[in-house]
């Protein structure tokens, strides 16, 4: 793939936009990455607003921009803003969503080996809280997620399939397109975490045909930490039940009695951090005035430079598996921990992250890996950068 999605000029322009570029050789975007400036003068502005102000009075005064946020989530995935539930990060939407499922003994959920520690936490407290059963299909030799495999799985029984599109501790991707035909096929409840996703590459709900769907803001999508929101489809949102709720999630018409509101915001609760609520907004309005799809063509290009090279250095192993891949790298170092390597590279200013294999377990240990080295590059990081991060650890086995 060619580097002409962005000129040279607009490269500079995003690192320019972006105080931290200057500073830092950052490839843990799948961790956190480095915020725009107008989104950190998005939200340290509001904070001072209310500091002058008064919380209250500054909600009122941007009620326009802070409703206007589920617009442009609403936009970055396709969906209606009535289906979209702003909330403090992707764990705590994607656990409204599965906890709001009215789960029976008997009861069956699919996964894949890629799902995230938080989700299989959750589906082992289901297991012995509710008596359902777990089934995971594991991935073919070649890295791939066997579709063939799933739709062999599914028995009348089952009440969910849920994946995590791209893992924490590998650079392979789910194919959640194809499991959402089948899935609709059968009339079942389909749950996305996009954790790693949403910022990356285009996402559109309708196309992946998911019920409800859970995105970070602080990962791809540039945002500040403790952001991140739910979609849940309209026609399913009578069928879950929210764990938590408030006067703002729902309505007390007796002292007995209550109505849940008829939208995706059942799932939030009255009191958050509007200046962060805005901060996200404006994130989002960010990647899309850049375009989703552009982005994800230059995340391919510069995953694939750093792939390229690191194959190239005797001793490094990349672990990533699958036909499709996306911006996130792993790979291990011969003889040095990963944490270590990870240390040596932060004390030449380049960030990096280290997964484990709880984050990941079922993957992580069919592979029997502890931990690898995880890079994981975003459209303001250049080819010089993947230049020096592999300089840099070909000098650290010497």
């Amino acid at each position: 793939m060619a580097n002409t999605i962005f000129s040279e000029e607009e490269i500079q322009q995003f690192r320019a936009e972006t105080k931290g570029a200057a500073h830092k050789i950052h490839f843990n975007n799948a961790g956190s990455a480095l915020p725009p400036d107008v989104v950190v003068d998005t939200v340290i502005n509001y904070l001072q607003e209310e500091a002058m102000n008064g919380g209250y009075e500054t909600e009122f005064k941007y009620k326009d921009e802070l409703e206007n946020t589920y617009n442009l989530i609403a936009r970055l995935v396709n969906a209606n803003p009535d289906e979209i539930a702003i909330l403090e990060n992707a764990s705590t939407a994607w656990s409204a969503a599965f906890y709001a499922i009215n789960f029976k003994p008997g009861d069956e959920i699919i996964t894949s080996e890629m799902e995230y520690v938080t989700n299989l936490i959750a589906f082992a407290n289901a297991e012995k809280k509710s008596g359902i059963s777990v089934k995971v299909i594991p991935n073919d030799e070649q890295g791939n997620f066997p579709l063939a495999e799933l739709e062999k799985a599914v028995t009348p029984k089952t009440k969910l399939i849920a994946v995590t599109q791209i893992p924490s501790t590998a650079g392979g991707m789910v194919p959640i397109v194809e499991i959402g035909k089948i899935a609709r096929k059968h009339n079942i409840l389909y749950l996305v975490d996009a954790c790693q996703s949403a910022g990356q590459l285009p996402l559109d709900v309708a196309e992946i045909g998911c019920d409800m769907f859970s995105v970070t803001g602080r990962k791809y999508l540039r945002a500040p930490r403790g952001t991140g929101f739910l979609y849940v489809r309209k026609e399913i949102q009578s069928q879950l039940n929210p764990i938590f709720m408030d006067g703002f999630t729902a309505e007390l018409v007796g002292q007995h009695e209550f109505k849940i509101r008829n939208d995706a915001r059942r799932f939030e609760l009255y009191e958050n951090n509007r200046a962060l609520v805005l901060g996200l907004g404006k994130a989002v309005e960010y990647a899309l005035n850049i375009g989703i799809d552009k982005i994800w063509q230059r995340i391919q290009f510069l995953a694939n430079k750093l792939r390229q090279q690191l194959k190239a250095i005797d001793g490094i192993t990349i672990h990533d598996f699958g036909d499709e891949q996306c911006g996130i790298i792993t790979f291990s170092v011969k003889g040095i921990d990963s944490t270590e390597v990870k240390t040596k590279l932060f004390e030449k200013n380049i960030n990096v992250s280290v997964g484990k294999a709880s984050s990941t377990l079922i993957y992580m240990d069919k592979n029997q890996l502890s931990s690898i080295v995880r890079a994981s590059v975003h459209y303001y990081n250049t080819e010089e950068e993947v230049g020096v991060l592999c300089r840099e650890l070909k000098e650290m086995m010497q």
